[in-house]
């Protein structure tokens, strides 16, 4: 026999979570989708950065091979990632610019 987890709603908790507080609340509380944006991209282009310095060292004599591929396929992978990322953002803006008014 499966157990189905049941939640108990009353009145006063469906107005509580559909008041506009606690709307704002939860948006005040987490960041905007922009900031996490830029947060990520900050983060892609450090990763970026790493795998530089990690060829540089690899160049120089100095770096581990296995620091080195670590950091190029980190990079590649952020690099594939960002580029998805960006692909569905103009894909979205495309479909919405084709919506009727």
């Amino acid at each position: 026999m499966i157990n189905i987890p049941t939640m108990v709603i009353t009145p006063q908790s469906a107005v509580q979570a559909y008041s506009p507080n606690a709307i704002q609340s939860s948006s005040l509380g987490g960041d905007s989708f922009s900031a996490s944006l830029e947060q990520a991209m900050e983060q892609a282009v450090e990763v970026g950065h790493t795998a530089d310095k990690q060829s540089m060292k690899a160049i120089s004599g100095d770096g581990n091979l296995t620091e080195v591929v670590t950091a190029l396929s980190r990079a590649q992978l952020t690099l594939a990632t960002v580029t998805t990322v960006r692909d569905k953002v103009v894909q979205a803006y495309q479909d919405i610019m084709k919506m009727p008014i």
